[in-house]
C-alpha cells in the first residue's frame, strides 16, 4: 500500500489525474492535510479546515469490473467509512449515492471519477473528504458534522491508516467477483421510510425501495408509482 502525504493540495483527485497511470501502481494513495480547491459531485466545492480533516483520492485499477458495475466502487468506499466510523461508536448511514450522514447531517463526500476502456474500468480515482476534527464550519455549508462533534477524538492521519485496510478489504471481494450490494442497502439512509423528496422541480412524498442494478435510486410515491431516479434527478429534503 503506497501512501503519498502532502501538506496542501489544490485537489487530490485533480493531482492523481495529472500522474501517468502506468507508473503509479493499484491503490496507491495521495492525502493532503489541506485541500484548497477540493472538488465534490456535480462539480460542488468540497470545504475543508486546513489540518483537520482527511481528504484523499484512492488510485485504483478496477480491469476486472465490467463498466456497468462502476457504482460497486461507491459501494466499497461507502461502506468502508460507515465501519470505520462504527469503530469510534458512531452510528452512520449512506446518503445515496455517496454522501455518509450521522442522523441528518454529512461527515463524509466521496467524487469517483473512472476511466472506460474494452468494456471495463481501466481506472478509477476515488477522491474521499472526511470531517475529522473540524468543530466549526461555514454558514453556507447546510447541514455539517464531524467526527469530533459527535465525540470521537482523533487525527487525519490515524483514521486513514485505519480506513484503508477496511477499503482493501472490500476491494479484494469485489476483485473476487462478490458483490456489496447488501452490505451497502444494510446502511442506506432512510431505506423503507416515506420522505419528502425533490424531483423535476416538485416536491413528492416517496419512499426508498432500494437501487438498480447501476446504481440508480428506487423510489416508490404514495400513490404507489415507481420511479427510478438517476444522480442527478432528485433531491432529498433533509
Amino acid at each position: 500500500m503506497n501512501i503519498q502525504w502532502f501538506e496542501s493540495l489544490p485537489s487530490t483527485n485533480r493531482y492523481c489525474e495529472s500522474l501517468d497511470p502506468r507508473e503509479v501502481e493499484d491503490f496507491t494513495c495521495v492525502a493532503a492535510l489541506e485541500q484548497t480547491a477540493g472538488i465534490g459531485q456535480r462539480g460542488n466545492v468540497w470545504h475543508s479546515q486546513a489540518g483537520s480533516n482527511l481528504t484523499f483520492s484512492l488510485m485504483l485499477k478496477p480491469s476486472f469490473l465490467a463498466a456497468e458495475r462502476q457504482f460497486a466502487l461507491t459501494e466499497m468506499l461507502s461502506v468502508a467509512v460507515v465501519e470505520l466510523l462504527g469503530k469510534y461508536g458512531i452510528a452512520a448511514t449512506i446518503k445515496w449515492p455517496n454522501d455518509i450522514y450521522i442522523a441528518n447531517r454529512k461527515v463524509c463526500g466521496m467524487l469517483v471519477q473512472n476511466r472506460l476502456h474494452g468494456g471495463r474500468i481501466a481506472q478509477s480515482i476515488c477522491g474521499v473528504g472526511l470531517n475529522v476534527g473540524q468543530t466549526l464550519f461555514p454558514a453556507w455549508i447546510p447541514n455539517p458534522t464531524s467526527m469530533a462533534i459527535e465525540g470521537a477524538e482523533a487525527t487525519p492521519e490515524a483514521v486513514l491508516l485505519q480506513l484503508l485496510p477496511l477499503i482493501e478489504a472490500h476491494y479484494r471481494q469485489l476483485r473476487s467477483g462478490e458483490s456489496l450490494r447488501e452490505l451497502y442497502l444494510q446502511h442506506l439512509y432512510r431505506l423503507n421510510t416515506e420522505a419528502e423528496y425533490i424531483l423535476q422541480g416538485h416536491l413528492l412524498r416517496a419512499t426508498i425501495t432500494g437501487i438498480d442494478s447501476i446504481g440508480r435510486l428506487l423510489l416508490r410515491t404514495t400513490t404507489g408509482k415507481q420511479i427510478v431516479c438517476g444522480m442527478k434527478e432528485v433531491r432529498f429534503v433533509v
